[in-house]
């Protein structure tokens, strides 16, 4: 018997995140997930009228394929898989994962030639900028440890954050966006971290549930010659399977010009991956109501309210500022008076001051006004 809770989750990812049509096509694909869930997004698929197309893989056997690949190889790879990219109009990404450190012990320069054969070639070029797409992680026990839960009470805390009202969210949004847009000058203050730059005339996204799930942002771009400043970031993070404490970041005319961590030899290496993931490209605000604390995931933790994340790499095509990378790591810095507070600044105008919004309009993206 199918849990509800997935088929719920089902009909939203088909009818709202993709808000599939009649006749169009639909890849789904799902990495170490229960069978009954893609078997439910199939069913819920075809009654939208879509044609699913499902793969199946394993977080296991993908790392086999990067420890012992080859540019050959993962440009085979990346032929076979941009071409089923090209070939449907939406995409659902469901990654579960049994162990986050799985990646850990792939080789640097493994990970440099995934990033830029088959990430780069099937999924910034195709299914990022051409189909309508969402991703989500699935709750494993591995998860449940990260947030110190219990297995039974994450899978509780995953349904309510993935399944929330998520139209309210986005119409909660709007005067945000309208601020963000006439924004030339930001600012953000907090322990550690004095910045400023410019998003001026770059455009403004909100996130509603239609490109990830969890969601609750509004991300933008920095003009990317404009940041100035240093940035302390305060939540735990990962890539490449490996963690990082304590992310510090000093800027000068966009570019990092000295980075720290608790593990800052990994850190350089990745930043001297190639000449964009030295600058920015991203800045978001995160505004999830039901997500408070670092699950060291990043597709739920860029999403807390009461956070900003600031993003070295890559831009995306919705919001450009011209920057080219195979690295996006979205770096989250909490600023809930809980974990030290912060402020930030609009052309010299405050409208968030330790996680809450202080201005009229901003006021119903506060949790207590989006939680059901």
């Amino acid at each position: 018997m199918i849990d509800p809770r997935m088929t719920k989750l089902a009909e939203q990812l088909v009818r709202y995140s993709t808000a599939l049509k009649p006749g169009e096509k639909i890849l789904i694909e799902a990495i170490d997930v229960p069978v009954e869930m893609t078997c439910e997004l199939v069913r819920v698929a075809r009654e939208a009228g879509a044609d699913p197309l499902v793969t199946l893989k394993s977080n296991r056997v993908n790392r086999a394929l990067m420890q012992y690949g080859s540019e050959s190889q993962l440009n085979l790879i990346a032929d076979t898989e941009a071409l089923r990219m090209s070939n449907v109009d939406a995409y659902i990404g469901l990654r579960g994962n049994y162990n986050i450190a799985e990646l850990s012990d792939v080789p640097d320069e493994n990970h440099k030639l995934y990033q830029g054969t088959v990430w780069k070639r099937v999924h910034l070029e195709i299914r990022v900028p051409k189909t309508r797409w969402v991703v989500l992680r699935w709750p494993h026990p591995s998860m449940a440890q990260q947030a110190n839960l219990s297995t039974e009470r994450f899978e509780d805390f995953y349904f309510d954050v993935c399944t929330l009202d998520y139209d309210r969210m986005a119409k909660a949004m709007e005067p945000l966006v309208a601020r963000m847009e006439r924004t030339d000058r930001v600012r953000l203050v907090g322990p550690g971290t004095d910045l400023k730059f410019s998003t001026k005339d770059i455009p403004v996204v909100p996130c509603a549930g239609k490109l990830n799930i969890p969601d609750g942002e509004v991300f933008t771009c920095p003009v990317r010659d404009s940041v100035n400043g240093t940035l302390q970031y305060n939540a735990r993070t990962i890539y490449q399977g490996v963690v990082h404490d304590n992310v510090r970041l000093e800027f000068s005319e966009g570019k990092i010009v000295k980075a720290t961590s608790s593990n800052t030899e990994h850190l350089t290496k990745v930043l001297d991956t190639d000449e964009g993931a030295r600058y920015i490209g991203e800045f978001a605000i995160g505004v999830n109501p039901y997500i408070t604390e670092p699950l060291l995931d990043i597709l739920f933790d860029e999403k807390i309210a009461g956070s900003f994340h600031f993003t070295p790499g890559q831009a995306y095509d919705e919001a450009d500022n011209g920057n080219r990378s195979t690295v996006h790591w979205d770096l989250v810095c909490l600023q809930g008076a809980e974990h030290g507070g912060g402020e930030i600044w609009f052309d010299d105008e405050l409208v968030r001051k330790d996680g809450l919004f202080v201005t009229d309009d901003l006021e119903p993206l506060n949790p207590e006004n989006l939680k059901d």
